[in-house]
C-alpha cells in the first residue's frame, strides 16, 4: 500500500497521520482539509477561545510534524468526489488524487433548525474554529444570550457565556437536561450548579417559532410565550457528514457503516470517527459516537491495519464536559434501567455514579472527582465487579480493587 489519503481535518485525522508517521509508514501520506486550519483541538472552542478574546486555535500538531514526514497537506480544497473504480478522489479546486486507500474523517456538522436561514447575523451554530470566531464576538456585544438546547454544547456555552456575565437562557426540549447522555441525578445536579450560577433554565420547552426582523432573529417563541432574543445560539446536536459517502454509494446508516478495521463497504475506502457507524462489542450493536477518545483509537486501529496489525476495535468509550466549574466525565456506556450505586467524593459537590447491568459494571459518571474517576475506568477497562457497599464507600479507594 503506497498511497493513503485521509479527508478530515479534526482529531481523527490528525491522530492517523501521527500514529502511520510513527509506525513508520513507508508510503504516501496526503491530508485533505476543507478548513483553511491544520487539524486543531475542537473541545476549547465552546470554553476558553469564546471566553478568552485573546486565545488561539490550538493545533493538534505542529505544521513540522507533517512537513517533516512528508507529508502533502492540502487545505481550504474541500473532496467533491469519489471515482471507487479508479480509486481517485477530486477536489473543490479540480485536483484529482490517486490513492490505494482512503480514508474518511469527515466528522459531523451542526444539526440546523428546521425552516429557519442560517444567514441571520445574531443566529450561531458552533462547529469550527469560524463559529467559535464568531461567537466570541457575538458575546462580547450581546446584552443577553439565548440558547436552545441543553446537550453538552449547548450547556458549555451558557456556562461560558454566563462567566463572561450575560444573561443567560436556555430553552431545553426534554424534561430534563443531558437526558440522552447521563443520568438523572447527574443532569439534575448539572441543573442546579447552573441554576446556582444565573442560567435561566427552562425544560420541556417547545420551540415554536423564531420571529425574525431585518436579518436578525428578533423573537423566540416557546410554549405559546413569545421572549426577546439579543443572540440565538443552537446546540440541538450534531448530524454525521456523509455527503461524500453517500454520493460514493457507500452503505450509510446513522454515518458511514465500517467493520471493527474501520472498511467501509467499498474496498479500499475506510472510514473514522463522529461520521463513522461502528460495531460496538461490549454491546453487540452498531453505535456512533461523538467523542475525541472514539476518534482517537479508531485512527489508531486503522494505522495498525494500515500498517499490516488487524486488530479490532474494542475501546472502552469515555468522555467529558467542562462547564464553568463543573467537570462532568464518563466512561462506559450505560444502557436504560441500570442499578445504580453513588459514590461520595472527597470534596463537596463531588460524586461519581457507577453503573451496573445483569450484575456487571458498565458505567461509571464523574462530577468534579477525576481521580475516582480514572479508577473506576480501570475497573471497567479490566472487567472487575467489586462489591456494591464497598464501591459506594468513599473511605475505601477504588484502585485498591485493581
Amino acid at each position: 500500500m503506497q498511497k493513503v489519503v485521509i479527508v478530515g481535518g479534526g482529531h481523527a485525522a490528525a491522530q492517523l497521520c501521527a500514529s502511520l508517521i510513527e509506525g513508520g509508514f513507508p508510503g504516501s501520506l496526503t491530508l485533505v482539509c476543507e478548513e483553511a486550519s491544520l487539524p486543531y483541538h475542537r473541545p476549547p472552542l465552546s470554553k476558553t477561545y469564546i471566553k478568552d478574546p485573546e486565545a488561539p486555535i490550538q493545533l493538534l500538531r505542529a505544521e513540522a510534524v507533517y512537513a517533516d514526514a512528508g507529508v502533502q497537506v492540502l487545505l481550504a480544497d474541500p473532496a467533491v468526489g469519489i471515482d471507487r473504480d479508479a480509486r481517485r478522489l477530486t477536489l473543490a479546486s479540480g485536483k484529482q488524487l490517486d490513492y490505494d486507500a482512503l480514508v474518511l474523517a469527515t466528522g459531523t456538522r451542526a444539526r440546523r433548525l428546521p425552516d429557519v436561514p442560517d444567514e441571520l447575523q445574531n443566529l450561531i451554530y458552533l462547529r469550527n474554529a469560524d463559529d467559535a470566531a464568531r461567537l466570541r464576538a457575538a458575546i462580547a456585544d450581546a446584552p443577553s444570550v439565548t440558547v436552545v438546547g441543553g446537550g453538552f454544547i449547548g450547556l458549555e456555552i451558557a456556562a461560558t457565556a454566563g462567566a463572561l456575565g450575560r444573561p443567560v437562557t436556555v430553552f431545553e426540549s426534554a424534561p430534563r437536561l443531558l437526558a440522552r447522555s447521563v443520568s438523572p441525578e447527574a443532569s439534575d445536579h448539572v441543573a442546579r450548579v447552573l441554576h446556582e450560577s444565573g442560567v435561566d433554565l427552562r425544560l420541556s420547552s417547545d420551540l415554536q417559532h423564531i420571529r425574525t426582523e431585518n436579518g436578525r432573529v428578533r423573537s423566540v417563541v416557546v410554549n405559546d410565550v413569545e421572549h426577546p432574543v439579543d443572540l440565538l445560539v443552537a446546540g440541538i446536536g450534531a448530524v454525521p457528514e456523509i455527503t461524500l459517502a453517500q454520493a460514493a454509494g457507500l452503505d450509510c446508516l446513522n454515518g458511514i457503516v465500517v467493520d471493527g478495521l474501520m472498511q467501509t463497504s467499498a474496498p479500499g475506502i475506510y472510514a473514522i470517527g463522529d461520521c463513522t457507524s461502528f460495531p460496538y462489542a461490549r454491546w453487540g450493536k452498531t453505535l456512533r459516537l461523538e467523542s475525541v477518545q472514539n476518534a482517537n483509537d479508531q485512527a489508531r486501529t486503522l494505522a495498525g491495519v494500515l500498517l499490516g496489525t488487524k486488530t479490532p476495535y474494542h475501546a472502552l468509550p469515555w468522555f467529558w464536559s467542562d462547564q464553568g466549574a463543573l467537570r462532568l466525565q464518563i466512561a462506559g456506556l450505560a444502557p436504560p434501567d441500570t442499578e445504580r450505586v453513588l459514590r461520595p467524593g472527597a470534596k463537596p459537590g463531588s460524586f461519581s455514579i457507577l453503573h451496573f447491568a445483569d450484575g456487571h459494571l458498565v458505567c461509571v459518571e464523574s462530577i468534579n472527582a477525576p481521580m475516582d474517576h480514572l479508577a473506576a475506568r480501570k475497573l471497567l477497562e479490566l472487567g472487575l465487579n467489586p462489591p456494591r457497599d464497598v464501591l459506594a464507600d468513599p473511605a475505601v479507594p477504588l484502585k485498591s480493587h485493581y
